[in-house]
C-alpha cells in the first residue's frame, strides 16, 4: 500500500489541515500518516487562536513514525514557527524522504497570520531547496518572491524567482487570479507550472462564493498522485479536476466558508 505523510495544523471543521489531507489521501487510495505542527480554534469565518506544537515534539513525531514507516511523499501545511521548518526540514534530509509537495500556508482565507515573525526567512532558506513541488496561491507567491502581482506576466516573474529558491517545480495557483485580471477574465483561474524549463498552464472556471481548504485538497491530491508515480503535470491537472469537482459540491455548513465534501 502507498502511502503519504502530512505535516500541518489541525482544523476543528475538517475542512483544511492534516484532517483534509487525509481525507484526500484516502480518496486517492493512498494511506495517510500524520503528524501536527500546530493547533487552531477557528470555525469557517474566523481563526480564533493558534498555538504552535514546540520544535523539539515535532522533531520527535517525525523521528519516531519515519523510523518506522518511509512515506511514498509527503506534504507540508501550516508549519508556523521557525523551529517547526527546521524540524520538518531535518526530518526530510537525515530520511532521505522523497515527492515533498509544500503548500506555503502563511495567511488564512480570513486574513490571520499563520507563520510567525521569522519563520518565513527560514522556510524559505531551508525547506523549500528539499521540495519537489511548491503550491502557492497568489498571495503567498507574492510573499515568498517580493514580487506584487499586477498581471499574468507577474505571475511569471514570481515563479521564476521561486524555482531560484530551489524546488524542482513551482505551481502558482489561481483560485484568486480575479485580483490581477481584467473584468472579462474575473470568472477564470489559472494553475501555472513552471519546472525552470517549461511552462504549463492549466485552465478552469471559477465558481461564486467562497470555499475552505481549496489549497490544502490542491497540494495534498498532489502529493497522493505523486505517492502513486505520477508525473508532476498529469497530478496538478487531475487535482485540478478533483477541486473543482469538489467546488461544485460544496456546502455552506456553517456560517462562513463553504466545506468541500471530500
Amino acid at each position: 500500500m502507498k502511502t503519504a505523510l502530512t505535516i500541518a495544523g489541525s482544523d476543528p471543521t475538517g475542512g483544511a489541515g492534516l484532517q483534509m489531507d487525509l481525507r484526500v489521501f484516502h480518496h486517492f487510495g493512498i494511506y495517510g500518516l500524520s503528524a501536527v505542527a500546530a493547533l487552531t480554534a477557528q470555525n469557517t469565518f474566523t481563526v480564533g487562536a493558534i498555538a504552535g506544537v514546540e520544535g523539539r515534539f515535532l522533531d520527535e513525531q517525525l523521528n519516531t513514525l519515519l523510523s518506522d514507516i518511509r512515506p511514498d511523499a509527503l506534504k507540508t501545511g501550516m508549519l508556523y514557527s521557525a523551529d517547526a521548518v527546521l524540524a520538518v526540514s531535518k526530518a526530510v534530509r537525515d530520511f532521505g524522504l522523497q515527492n515533498l509537495v509544500i503548500d506555503p500556508v502563511a495567511v488564512s482565507s480570513t486574513g490571520t497570520r499563520l507563520m510567525e515573525e521569522g519563520a518565513l526567512k527560514v522556510f524559505k532558506e531551508e525547506l523549500l531547496p528539499l521540495a519537489r513541488v511548491l503550491t502557492p496561491n497568489i498571495q503567498e507567491a507574492s510573499a515568498l518572491s517580493g514580487i506584487g502581482a499586477e498581471s499574468e506576466s507577474d505571475l511569471e516573474r514570481m515563479a521564476m524567482r521561486l524555482k531560484e529558491l530551489g524546488p524542482e517545480v513551482v505551481i502558482i495557483t489561481g483560485g484568486h487570479l480575479e485580483k490581477v485580471a481584467s473584468a472579462a477574465a474575473a470568472a477564470e483561474t489559472l494553475e501555472l507550472v513552471y519546472d525552470g524549463q517549461t511552462w504549463h498552464r492549466i485552465p478552469g472556471k471559477k465558481k461564486p462564493g467562497e470555499y475552505h481548504g481549496t489549497g490544502c485538497a490542491f497540494s495534498a491530491a498532489i502529493a497522493a498522485l505523486l505517492a502513486r508515480g505520477m508525473p508532476v503535470v498529469d497530478a496538478a491537472v487531475a487535482a485540478k479536476e478533483f477541486v473543482q469537482r469538489a467546488i461544485g459540491a460544496a456546502s455552506p455548513l456553517g456560517r462562513g466558508m463553504c466545506l468541500l465534501p471530500i
